[in-house]
């Protein structure tokens, strides 16, 4: 990890949530000094070969963050706010979401910018999403297309990221995107529910529910495991001055049919509980779905990849299975 320091300081933002345990777990194995943020506590990993400080703090109160994030060599911001409650999507005019997903990335750019050195400016890993593109004509996406959003969370993501990339050019920081698909896994130190799709069908399938796809589950997915994404962002510290001021697209380079996704997932659940599959089933789609919800899309990591030298370990099939005995505990 070619930081500042023998011994660099990494700031985790997010520490507790579903990516985020999943990368403190990666970042753990190395001889770093880790501060792990979150808003309630952020379980240590066992066995760890890092120095682990643990920090609670409500990051959107004047000032936290500029603590937090005090003396960092790097800093993985991936702080999210999706909606409340038992919503999923973020809704035009949500000052909370937008304060969360928009207004941290300012202060983290304020604040690395008051404490500026004489050194390497300090990197910043930024958790975005591939539907930041908006609506496209083209499945295949590899980040050189034209970013069109339409929802307010893609907006909000977009946002942020030209904040970084801005701040980067400026010399402020060094600033990269890793733009994620669908991810999916089970976080065993997570305290954050998995809202994914996939955890969502397998718990629907170990309850013995019907899994409902909406029309006829032909959209193609992307689908990452947690822990190869956690090794995405472990493989971007180690390249900042190559990812700085860029937005970098992460995923398998395969596409998978919901539809066979959802098959197979009860098929797994059947075989791990003895009982008889669950049926997949076509229903309407809701009222909240978006244009991007029907829109095929496989990521082309070679970008990343050739930059960074990173590429998936976990297949699809061995993923759901991890993610079904994980759930079925």
């Amino acid at each position: 990890m070619p930081l500042n320091s023998p011994r660099p300081l990494v700031v985790v933002l997010g520490a507790s949530g579903f990516i985020g345990s999943a990368v403190t777990r990666e970042l753990a194995r190395r001889p770093v000094r880790l501060r792990l943020v979150a808003r309630g506590p952020a379980p240590v990993p066992d066995r760890c070969t890092a120095d682990v400080e643990t920090r609670t703090a409500d990051l959107t109160e004047p000032g936290k963050l500029a603590r937090c994030v005090a003396g960092a060599d790097a800093v993985l911001h991936l702080v999210a706010h999706l909606g409340g409650g038992t919503g999923w999507r973020v809704a035009d005019g949500d000052d909370t979401a937008e304060r969360v997903n928009v207004g941290l990335t300012l202060d983290l750019v304020e604040a690395l910018r008051a404490c500026r050195g004489s050194g390497p400016p300090p990197q910043v890993v930024f958790s975005g999403t591939t539907t930041q593109v908006g609506p496209t004509d083209r499945i295949r996406l590899d980040g050189g297309e034209e970013d069109r959003p339409r929802s307010a969370y893609d907006l909000h993501k977009l946002t942020a990221e030209r904040a970084l990339k801005a701040a980067t050019a400026e010399g402020v920081l060094r600033g990269a995107t890793l733009r994620l698909p669908t991810v999916f896994g089970h976080g065993p130190l997570s305290t954050a529910r998995d809202r994914g799709v996939v955890s969502t069908m397998v718990r629907r399938a170990l309850a013995d529910e019907p899994l409902t796809m909406w029309h006829d589950g032909s959209v193609l997915r992307d689908l990452v495991y947690v822990d190869d994404v956690a090794r995405a962002f472990a493989s971007a510290l180690d390249h900042p001055d190559h990812l700085a001021g860029g937005h970098w697209l992460v995923g398998t380079g395969h596409g998978a049919r919901l539809g066979d996704v959802f098959a197979e997932i009860a098929e797994i659940t059947a075989e791990a509980t003895g009982r008889p599959r669950v049926p997949v089933v076509s229903v309407d789609p809701p009222e909240q779905s978006e244009t991007t919800d029907f829109q095929s899309m496989v990521i082309d990591p070679t970008p990343f990849r050739k930059a960074t030298g990173w590429s998936p370990e976990v297949s699809l099939t061995e993923g759901l299975r991890r993610t079904v005995a994980a759930l079925a505990v």
